[in-house]
């Protein structure tokens, strides 16, 4: 979506023809026999009565113009798309300057505007509504709570056409759109849900799950059990989701302490398979609840597991019987279960089919707590010693190499 504050829009002629022009374009949407009584009415609210004020100094006659324009129209429009556009652009340069950011008069005809484009159900003019919507999202500014009608409508065609990446939302993004609009905590959270439904339901599970935890937040205590129980079983769903520490940061899911989903999260945060298993025995129902696959986080947990004892080892050498040990699997597994690990960015390294070993180059903690910052500590001291021995070795050898150079003697 387009981050400019604005658009601008230059317009030609005098209000009465510009409004006219606006006239004209709606009526051919009009049956025949409806646009002469449909122009003269607005013909007989251009005239001027004595005693009251020329069009261009009334600014509330020009406001009601402009709602009675929108209030006509029906639908997208006919004729080429640079004409429509054009229309659009010179309707909302007239609603965008007759009314403050924040009124509600912006609000209501906004809202209008994005549900007669919304409603146009003509495939091949997808792109035409992209624009028009993005040119009324860009025009009004960037504080006015009148976007979010526009962006919730840029969402639903968008997930129509199945074309959510255009969009390119981010978390980031609609958390600040959302604060600088001033929207209500309900309008939040449910603006919030819609984005994470709508990318969850073309099978986009890593950014619905972005925008799940945003609308979790965005939840007060009382209202957020069950959207918290369901952010957990999500991000233990999804195949390439390993960092589980945004969630349990959450006070919401730290609130489930005493749920068994919640001791699920917490296994696969800091535990292991001995664990999980126990876990399964007695909640077999919860797994078949939540549509949690055992197969899948028994494989989620093997990995987590590799992952973390590759931390603990970097630099250094695992032998395969070691790991065969820790992911209870067989010897001859090893490789596999560490070419996976690769494949999900948990760990690089190098197998070693002679010495049966993997030599770890990097590898990813499943939390980074007061533990993991004592290794990060030594490892730094020990790469800081290092360096200081090499600094020794090459000062030692400068001095060797200055002493053994033997000056010139003048004559």
């Amino acid at each position: 979506m387009a981050q400019a504050d604005s658009v601008s829009v230059f317009a030609e002629g005098t209000y009465e023809e510009q409004i006219q022009e606006l006239v004209d374009y709606v009526a051919q949407t009009k049956p025949e026999s409806e646009r002469g009584t449909f122009k003269e009415s607005f013909i007989n609210a251009l005239k001027i009565s004595v005693n009251q004020k020329t069009i261009d100094e009334d600014e509330g006659r020009k406001r009601d113009l402009i709602s009675k324009v929108i209030d006509a129209l029906d639908n997208l429009g006919d004729g080429p798309e640079r004409e429509i556009e054009g229309f659009y652009n010179l309707l909302f340069s007239h609603l965008l300057a007759l009314n403050s950011p924040d009124s509600q008069e912006l609000q209501k005809n906004v809202s209008k505007v994005v549900t007669v484009i919304s409603q146009q159900v003509t495939t091949e003019q997808s792109s035409l509504k992209y624009r028009i919507l993005a040119n009324l999202f860009n025009i009004i500014p960037r504080t006015s709570p009148a976007r979010l009608s526009v962006c919730k409508t840029l969402l639903k065609v968008a997930q129509e056409n199945d074309e959510l990446e255009s969009l390119r939302l981010t978390a980031t993004d609609v958390d600040r759109w959302l604060t600088e609009w001033g929207v209500s905590a309900e309008e939040k959270s449910d603006f919030l849900k819609s984005i994470a439904d709508a990318f969850a339901s073309v099978g986009q599970f890593e950014t619905a799950f972005a925008f799940s935890i945003s609308h979790v937040r965005s939840l007060p205590t009382s209202a957020s059990v069950t959207p918290s129980l369901e952010l957990i079983a999500s991000a233990l769903r999804i195949p390439s989701m390993f960092d589980f520490n945004s969630l349990l940061e959450l006070e919401s899911v730290q609130a489930l302490g005493s749920n068994e989903l919640f001791d699920l999260l917490v296994i696969f945060h800091k535990h292991g398979l001995e664990d999980f298993r126990a876990w399964q025995q007695k909640n077999k129902l919860i797994l078949d609840e939540y549509r949690l696959d055992t197969l899948q986080l028994e494989r989620k947990l093997r990995l987590l597991l590799l992952s973390e004892i590759g931390f603990s080892k970097i630099g250094h050498d695992i032998l395969y019987d070691e790991i065969a040990s820790a992911l209870q699997i067989e010897p001859h597994e090893v490789e596999k279960w560490v070419i996976d690990a690769i494949r999900a960015g948990l760990l690089s390294g190098k197998l070693s089919q002679s010495t049966q070993a993997l030599h770890v180059v990097r590898a990813s903690p499943r939390s980074f707590a007061l533990e993991q910052w004592e290794v990060l500590e030594r490892r730094l001291l020990a790469w800081k010693d290092g360096l200081a021995g090499i600094q020794s070795v090459l000062s030692a050898t400068r001095q060797s190499t200055n002493a053994a150079v033997v000056p010139e003697q003048t004559a």
